[in-house]
């Protein structure tokens, strides 16, 4: 029986040896995938940090905002179920070239036939929806860019046209 103790004795040892191997091993691989994470974590951080130092130094080079308000304010009638409606639409234009400031104000009276003739071709139904005043609003840009266009000018340089000021009676 001393011998079966002894060898009882002999294994328990061992047995603890290697499940605290196991422990030691499982650890440092939580340990080691917990610092992947996180390095991973840390360059996706600053890979996002890099790109939107890039966007803000993109918005920086292209300049200020200039708003062109389009004075005075639109006014245009139209016919809606045999009734004679008016629209008052006030427009500013938002570009970052001076030179295309310059060139909406030179070019005031073609921008404004042009979008008078627009606006005075629309519909009651299309003005009362948020998708028609949209695509006004988009087609109107056009209707400048193609007068900076045909005067010499780059519509491309333009950002966007904006109502604001909408009234229809």
């Amino acid at each position: 029986m001393a011998n079966a103790n002894a060898a009882a004795e002999q294994d328990l040892p061992v047995k603890r040896g290697v499940s605290l191997w196991v422990v030691v091993v499982v650890c440092s691989v939580i340990a080691a995938a917990v610092a992947g994470g996180a390095a991973y974590f840390i360059v996706d951080m600053r890979g996002a940090n890099v790109a939107m130092s890039h966007d803000v130094q993109s918005l920086r080079s292209k300049g200020p905002a200039i708003y062109v308000k389009l004075e005075p304010p639109f006014v245009v009638n139209f016919e809606s179920r045999g009734l004679m409606r008016f629209l008052q639409v006030s427009v500013e234009v938002l570009t970052r070239d001076p030179v295309t400031a310059d060139l909406l104000n030179t070019h005031d009276a073609k921008i404004r036939n042009e979008l008078l003739m627009l606006l005075g071709s629309q519909t009651q139904e299309t003005l009362t929806q948020r998708e028609g005043k949209e695509r006004l609003r988009e087609e109107a840009l056009e209707a400048v860019a193609n007068v900076l266009e045909s005067e010499g000018g780059s519509g491309d340089r333009l950002e966007a046209l904006y109502f604001t000021s909408f009234v229809m009676q």
